[in-house]
């Protein structure tokens, strides 16, 4: 079921726009979704925050993918009182050069909060750094799933995907001259 307060508060903040963009995979699109304009407007945080809660029973531990999905998981651990922790597209090259960073004890079941899903690189990724420090991760929950072989690429991996809103969803009804 569509979170329909969600889905206008991402088209009042101009997150989703039509014309012609290219992906981060290199694919084209007719519409994007621009997640840094949802990520830094405070009730779609909020709302984000609500609905990720509400999805998040018992779970020991979040993790975000840098760096979009930084301000996400942050609202959301405030949200539950869930410890997070980040992860690193690739581990820094200073300091204590990790991949993970915050606290992560092997065997800690963990969900990855991710903000949009296309081809679901960017959450397998995350997903396979947690899972070398020993973490038990199944699930990813996004924001936004685009519907192009995410919840496929990342069920090979024995991973569920699960969103709050899909792109039909998002789109269903949006004003294109707008």
């Amino acid at each position: 079921m569509a979170n329909d307060e969600l889905i206008e508060a991402l088209r009042a903040a101009d997150a989703v726009q039509f014309g012609e963009f290219e992906l981060s995979h290199g694919g084209t699109s007719n519409y994007y979704v621009d997640k840094y304009l949802f990520e830094t407007n405070p009730d779609c945080l909020r709302l984000i925050a609500e609905a990720f809660a509400a999805e998040l029973d018992g779970v020991e531990k979040l993790a975000g993918v840098a760096l979009g999905a930084v301000p996400l998981v942050a609202v959301t651990a405030a949200e539950t009182d869930t410890p997070y922790v980040i992860a690193r597209k690739k581990a820094k090259e200073y300091g204590t050069a990790k991949r993970i960073e915050g606290r992560l004890e092997e065997g800690e079941e963990v969900v990855v909060l991710e903000d949009i899903a296309t081809t679901g690189n960017s959450a397998l990724d995350a997903v396979e750094a947690l899972r070398e420090t020993g973490a038990v991760v199944n699930r990813v929950l996004v924001v936004v799933d685009r519907q192009e072989g995410a919840a496929e690429r990342l069920a090979e991996a024995d991973v569920e995907l699960d969103s709050l809103v899909t792109a039909e969803d998002l789109l269903a009804d949006a004003d294109e001259s707008a």
